[in-house]
């Protein structure tokens, strides 16, 4: 629960230790004791961290204390300073509007380090979006031939669109379409894909007679992939379209990758850390480390490795492995 008290302050300049010290002596008081209060931000913004709530229906106990509070408010200040005041609530974790498969939106109120952090990169990040712009726009006219000679392949080799399009879950859990080439037939179900993924997340994944081994992160032996289809995945230049995912502004050259909606439902608390930090990207720490023989904790832990000690030169430092990864196919299914 935020309490913003600047329009109280700036209302009350004369008296503005004394206020303050009201609305804290309030809060302190009309709260329970395994509570936990004080600044957010220092001088404006009163936060109490509201422990131990029903997990069922924590909505009727903030209510209780908001009414609670509210009145212990109007009772030592009065309705004209109570007005000033503005209350937020804050759930963390924070909950999906769709209990199934729905992105999961980040309360950046919740991560103040990460705003922090983004303040003090602002020029590096501006450098890396500015390098983002210039180097996908530069691979889209150099490989433009063989994107043509691609998407004609796709054509006459099956049924059906070139690209394909899908849902992903980008930074602070906004979700954007997601450009490859098509690899698999058209219209095939995600059910195969779903169910593995999600036992894979669990590690409840096991070798099985279909080829799909257990700490693989894809379906080793997909049927639904045609056959130029998964040339395209192993040479991974399935991923080209991508770049117009970059210059949109989407994505990055470098950075964790983006997952599906139904992949996010499965994610445990620690795991969502991936989508806070970073755009997603086409290559990334996990992409030249193993790809997709990567254990998924593992994997998740070389995404938040590349956020914490991030720098333009551990950038350099992947694109220019990332050739290598690609041509040696290691873990690319």
């Amino acid at each position: 629960m935020l309490l913003d008290v600047r329009e109280l302050v700036m209302e009350e300049q004369r008296q503005e230790h004394l206020i303050l010290n009201k609305v804290l002596h309030i809060l302190l008081s009309s709260t329970r004791e395994t509570d936990l209060c004080g600044w957010y931000e220092d001088g404006c913004v009163l936060g109490t961290i509201l422990t131990e709530l029903p997990s069922g229906s924590p909505l009727g106990a903030v209510n209780t204390i908001l009414a609670r509070v509210n009145a212990a408010l109007l009772q030592t200040l009065g309705l004209t300073q109570v007005n000033l005041l503005r209350f937020s609530f804050h759930v963390f974790p924070e909950v999906s509007n769709d209990d199934t498969s729905g992105p999961i939106s980040a309360d950046l109120k919740l991560y103040p380090d990460l705003v922090d952090r983004k303040v003090s990169r602002r020029v590096a990040q501006a450098i890396k979006r500015s390098i983002d712009v210039t180097g996908s726009l530069f691979l889209l006219v150099l490989l433009s031939p063989l994107m043509i000679g691609i998407a004609v392949m796709i054509k006459l080799t099956s049924r059906g669109t070139i690209f394909f399009r899908q849902k992903r879950v980008g930074q602070y859990g906004h979700p954007f379409t997601f450009l490859k080439f098509r690899s698999m037939r058209s219209n095939t179900n995600a059910a195969l894909h779903r169910e593995y993924v999600t036992q894979f997340i669990s590690g409840a994944t096991q070798k099985s007679a279909g080829g799909n081994g257990a700490g693989v992160y894809k379906l080793t032996k997909d049927p639904r992939v045609t056959l130029f289809g998964s040339f395209l995945r192993r040479t991974s230049l399935d991923e080209l379209p991508q770049l117009f995912n970059v210059l949109m502004g989407q994505m990055s050259l470098v950075g964790p990758r983006p997952p599906i909606p139904y992949e996010c439902a499965c994610y445990g608390t620690w795991h969502r850390r991936r989508l806070l930090e970073a755009k997603p990207g086409i290559t990334g720490l996990w992409q030249v480390s193993g790809r997709s023989r990567t254990k998924f904790d593992d994997m998740v832990r070389l995404d938040l490795r590349y956020v914490t000690s991030w720098s333009l030169w551990l950038d350099f430092k992947i694109m220019f492995q990332t050739p290598r990864a690609v041509f040696s196919g290691d873990g690319a299914y």
